[in-house]
């Protein structure tokens, strides 16, 4: 009897950590995390603002520049609750089944980043190589076919996940490694075979991020194609002056996701905190630097940006 419970036990909390031996830091932490949480939201939001205010810049560029900053929005609202919680007010616990609903939308809103930027790669590649049938290529209807595809993707791969936890024996300890919750960092805290968890977790990342960044570099690569086709070297610098924002936001994302899977199977050694600050880059930089990159790189933007500060 006692080894049926044990088969159906979930606690009733998991305990997040911050910085370990660091706690007596926490305060002083959550200065740099509200300052990144206040400037992100800010950057993205004004990029929102901007689009939304300027006719000019309803164009399908920056159709999808908008999904983007939605998205990093997204990413920061999933972690900002239980992140803030712990390191303003020492809160470490977390209820299992809002811990399951955090990890759905951190990684959902993750993978959806990698499906917005292979979305706008194809932006570049038609305004490109068929600069004559962009307007008719990327309509309004389908930019907002494209945006629903993505949300779809990432939520119909993303709805197991929390049933794969829910249906794992948690006995080992309920301390997550992290300040939110995310789903290798849960399902190594069962005491059952997590092979369906492992296996299925693969498939997720490689037909996301795998394939996402795979035609990523094929989009390039016939970009860069069309580009050295072009006599002009001033209109070659000016073509691939369009994609620079956009290859700045890709390995902006993709670096520390690849960094966090190196260190994942080749630092198991590295001290935790070494872990956690890859997986703190991995979460926050991107919805940071974003906008960042996108006001510096497009002079339209940046002139936005100049003139709501003025």
């Amino acid at each position: 009897m006692a080894e049926v419970n044990l088969t159906h036990f979930q606690p009733a909390t998991f305990c997040l950590t911050g910085f370990p031996g660091l706690e007596h830091l926490h305060a002083w932490l959550s200065i740099p995390f509200c300052a990144l949480y206040f400037t992100s939201m800010l950057g993205n939001c004004a990029i929102l603002v901007l689009i939304r205010q300027n006719r000019h810049l309803h164009e399908p560029m920056y159709f999808f520049l908008c999904m983007l900053s939605l998205n990093d929005l997204g990413v920061s609202l999933s972690t900002l609750p239980t992140v803030l919680a712990l390191f303003c007010f020492g809160l470490r616990e977390v209820a299992f089944d809002a811990c399951l609903a955090q990890m759905f939308f951190i990684h959902s809103f993750s993978f959806m980043e990698s499906g917005i930027l292979l979305a706008m790669s194809f932006d570049r590649l038609v305004a490109i190589c068929r600069p004559l049938r962009y307007s008719s290529v990327l309509t309004s209807p389908r930019i907002a076919q494209i945006g629903l595809a993505v949300v779809l993707k990432s939520a119909v791969l993303l709805s197991p996940f929390p049933f794969l936890i829910k249906r794992l024996p948690i006995c080992r300890s309920n301390v997550l490694s992290h300040a939110y919750c995310l789903h290798p960092d849960m399902m190594r805290l069962a005491c059952a075979d997590i092979t369906v968890n492992n296996v299925y977790g693969f498939f997720v990342v490689l037909f996301t991020y795998g394939l996402d960044s795979a035609f990523i570099l094929v989009s390039y690569v016939l970009i860069l194609r069309a580009v050295l086709k072009i006599a002009s070297r001033e209109q070659r610098r000016k073509a691939l002056g369009t994609c620079v924002s956009h290859i700045c936001a890709v390995l902006t994302f993709y670096v520390p996701i690849m960094a966090v899977s190196v260190l994942h199977r080749f630092g198991r050694d590295a001290p935790p905190v070494v872990h956690i600050m890859m997986s703190n880059v991995y979460l926050f930089v991107p919805p940071l630097l974003n906008p960042v990159i996108y006001s510096v790189k497009t002079k339209e933007i940046r002139k936005g940006i100049l003139s709501m500060c003025a």
